[in-house]
């Protein structure tokens, strides 16, 4: 154990003390890890829209003062009681869902949504004793998605630490551990193309492109991108992308400018917008008798997904993902391993990188949208 194993660390963490304000950098205590609990230091985070959109406390309760960021990756500090598969030293990605290997949902191999730990946006304390492990002169500090990496030290369940490959480098596959990995997974888990299949991408975000590289990865001949934003479309055939539809210059709808293009449509399609005009299109624009559509993109509550059933009975088909099908602790690592083989290409979602000293400058670059990954350098 480490010599600051079962004391409070005292370090840097960037704050968010209200609702859309530049975050400040403190310092704040970090307690132990309590049982199932896992100390971390973490060494480079990113900055993913998930955290502008609750900074902005856009649509849901605020809750501050609140440490942000899921995307990152770092070393264990320390372990509380309970937890043997991680020892400190071990490298790992923070993931902001979990897989405590125990429930139904875990046990299945058609599942990744953890019954105990997934998703849960609204929660700012650990799930074993309803505290939080930040403070600030006696103040509490509440976490975000579990997971909390804009600071120095974080604590996390251990059901949401996944062990990685020694050797990898943590400021390129910090990236993993949430929008890459969606992407990704949505393409080679869930649509799954065959080599020589047309593959159509809605929204060449970050999230999108990386559903590209995993329509590259599995050898479709075309990868067609489609965005309502043109100037992506050069950067996107970094990632495979074969041609490009912008719905703007067309005066029907887009997918049946893609069932035109490809001869009855597209064999796959995989949606990562959110827009449910977006949702529909990828679904009605997939060829009848095997086309598969997967929906990514998180819509608005009130949103109604509307398509004429015969598209299902036309034997079209449509699935929804959650990140990417990966279950964190024993499906990501495999993921870092195809950085590692060099199968999957991860710097070329990295445009910029800032010390943890200006993470608000992260902040600004995505509300410009500008750039794809902000590396922040948590020594920095």
């Amino acid at each position: 154990m480490s010599n600051t194993a079962g004391q409070i660390i005292r370090c840097k963490a960037a704050v968010a003390w209200e609702a859309g304000k530049p975050l400040v950098i403190e310092e704040v205590d970090v307690a132990p890890p309590q049982k199932d609990e896992v100390r971390l230091k973490i060494l480079y985070t990113s900055l993913c829209h998930t955290d502008v959109y609750f900074w902005e406390a856009k649509g849901q309760t605020p809750l501050f003062p609140r440490i942000f960021g899921h995307e990152a990756g770092g070393i264990v500090e320390s372990v509380g009681e309970g937890v043997t598969d991680l020892q400190p030293g071990d490298k790992v990605l923070p993931v902001f869902t979990g897989e405590c290997k125990q429930c139904r949902h875990c046990k299945s191999e058609e599942s990744n949504m953890c019954d105990l730990l997934r998703i849960n946006t609204e929660r700012g304390v650990m799930i074993g004793d309803g505290k939080t492990r930040f403070s600030k002169d006696g103040q509490p500090i509440y976490h975000f998605l579990g997971t909390s990496t804009f600071s120095e030290y974080t604590v996390l369940h251990v059901g949401s630490v996944a062990k990685i490959n020694q050797a990898a480098p943590l400021d390129k596959v910090c990236v993993l551990s949430c929008g890459i990995s969606t992407g990704l997974g949505a393409t080679l888990n869930v649509a799954k193309p065959t080599k020589g299949s047309t593959v159509a991408i809605f929204g060449l975000g970050a999230v999108g492109l990386a559903a590209a590289e995993g329509a590259r990865i599995a050898g479709a001949s075309r990868i067609i991108g489609v965005d309502l934003n043109s100037n992506r479309f050069e950067a996107a055939r970094n990632f495979g992308c074969t041609e490009f539809v912008n719905p703007k210059d067309y005066d029907k709808p887009v997918q049946q400018v893609l069932a035109e293009m490809t001869d009855g449509g597209v064999d796959r399609s995989v949606e990562c917008t959110g827009n449910i005009n977006a949702m529909i299109s990828a679904f009605e624009c997939v060829h009848d008798g095997w086309g598969v559509a997967v929906l990514v993109g998180v819509p608005n509550r009130d949103d109604a997904f509307k398509t004429n059933p015969v598209n299902f009975l036309s034997e079209r088909t449509l699935k929804g993902t959650f990140f990417g099908n990966y279950k964190p602790r024993t499906g990501l690592p495999d993921v870092v391993e195809k950085y590692m083989n060099k199968e999957l290409e991860v710097e070329k979602f990295i445009t910029h990188q800032v010390p943890f000293s200006e993470i608000n400058k992260a902040f600004d670059l995505m509300m410009k949208g500008e750039g794809l990954r902000c590396i922040i350098n948590m020594e920095g």
